[in-house]
């Protein structure tokens, strides 16, 4: 066993190369936000969209990453990840900015819509998979905390921050000229990345049809101890926290009594509690260990919702519960995701990373629609309150995927490395 010296790794403050990649993220993070809200008020307001039509376009907007193994898989034979980026980035920008060039022009449908999503989200995939192996060529090991507490904290401000930008682009511009934000912030990521230059990691050279090298990612995603265990805990995880957001403006609008604002106010500021939590995770990584802190917030990102479920009293109290709800959800599960993510980077291999985070997001992201649908039968059927509280329990079944698992043992990154290749 060979023992290495560690060096303190430089500030990524003073890193221009990451500064440059952090910035297309950041911009892009922030015209999602607008994204997001923009267009289901397009199929609602403009279209006049059934609730149904509605739950139909967030589903294609998730549809995409059920082929995030199979895109996945396609990545990892390109040797140079940053054209594809570029490529999704602009693709993206070009999709986006259909939609108000056929509002200007009367032809806007639903149909459109549908299609922008599945398109988008294709982009959003072949763009997630592709950076999971640029990310390794431009931070070391030692700045993988550092880096996605950066992103992740960067992330956290554009939930803090974009929707009040979307509310307000929307009512002064309409929801349709408000889509052109995000188109922009995509051309300036793609910009951005172009100036972004990196030594592209050897890709791995085989003959192997598509499919069998999908299967190759899925079975290392599935044989990897640490990976398998953290995929069962993430999907579990996502999948009771989909009930809750299906479910969630829905309680505090009807069961709550609080208005559209009151509760913009309060999401927008209980997400505050992601910003703190991603700048706190590197520390209370290094103070509790990596696995004990990523099981302690499987437990605390779902079960934060029963604070807003048990909620009674005045408009103020009801209101203060759901942003508290909100703040301590958000603080969790930044304390889940930045650790999570960083032992993820540091125990794949280079040759494997975008089939693996392709196989990764195709069940954890692939789970979260039936989260959603499940989350909506159980309202209907024994109540909302009951369900955002079954919801809450969902942690507690997460964090059983990880006893037994080494991830629990995991206190740094150190001596993490992949597993050979056969």
């Amino acid at each position: 066993m060979t023992t290495t010296t560690s060096t303190p790794a430089r500030s990524l403050w003073r890193d221009r190369r990451f500064r440059t990649f952090w910035s297309a993220q950041g911009v892009s993070e922030f015209g999602d936000r607008v994204t997001e809200l923009a267009i289901p008020l397009i199929a609602i307001t403009l279209l006049d969209a059934s609730p149904s039509q509605v739950g139909f376009l967030t589903a294609a907007v998730w549809l995409p990453n059920l082929a995030s193994l199979f895109i996945g898989t396609w990545v990892d034979q390109r040797r140079d990840k940053r054209p594809l980026m570029i490529a999704a980035d602009l693709a993206r920008t070009v999709v986006l900015l259909s939609l108000p060039i056929a509002y200007w022009l009367d032809v806007l449908t639903m149909a459109q819509l549908f299609v922008i999503a599945i398109l988008a989200g294709t982009a959003h995939v072949l763009f997630i998979t592709a950076n999971a192996a640029f990310f390794v060529t431009i931070v070391t090991r030692e700045q993988f905390l550092e880096a996605n507490s950066k992103l992740s904290a960067t992330r956290s401000v554009s939930f803090m921050a974009g929707p009040a930008i979307g509310g307000a682009l929307v009512q002064w511009l309409t929801a349709p000229i408000a889509i052109l934000v995000d188109a922009l912030s995509f051309l300036f990521s793609a910009l951005q990345l172009m100036r972004v230059k990196a030594e592209p990691a050897e890709p791995e050279e085989s003959s192997e049809p598509l499919l069998r090298r999908a299967r190759a990612g899925m079975s290392y995603l599935l044989r990897h101890p640490y990976l398998r265990s953290s995929l069962a805990c993430a999907t579990t995880v996502n999948f009771f926290n989909l009930m809750e957001t299906a479910l969630l403006v829905l309680f505090a609008s009807r069961h709550l009594e609080l208005s559209a604002g009151t509760i913009g106010l309060a999401l927008g500021i209980g997400a505050s509690g992601g910003f703190l939590g991603a700048v706190a995770a590197a520390p209370l990584t290094r103070w509790l260990g990596a696995g004990r802190l990523i099981a302690l917030g499987a437990v605390v990102f779902p079960g934060a919702v029963a604070i807003a479920a048990f909620a009674t009293g005045p408009v103020w109290v009801k209101a203060s519960a759901l942003a508290l709800a909100e703040f301590v959800g958000a603080f969790a599960v930044m304390c889940f995701d930045v650790p999570l993510n960083s032992l993820q980077a540091a125990v794949i291999h280079d040759h494997m990373r975008s089939r693996v985070v392709g196989a990764f997001s195709s069940i954890n992201y692939g789970v979260r629609p039936l989260g959603a649908v499940v989350g909506g039968l159980l309202g209907t059927w024994i109540g909302v309150r009951e369900t955002l509280l079954i919801s809450a329990c969902g942690g507690l079944v997460a964090v059983l995927w990880l006893l037994g698992s080494p991830i629990l043992k995991t206190k740094s990154l150190d001596g993490l490395e992949p597993p050979e290749l056969k």
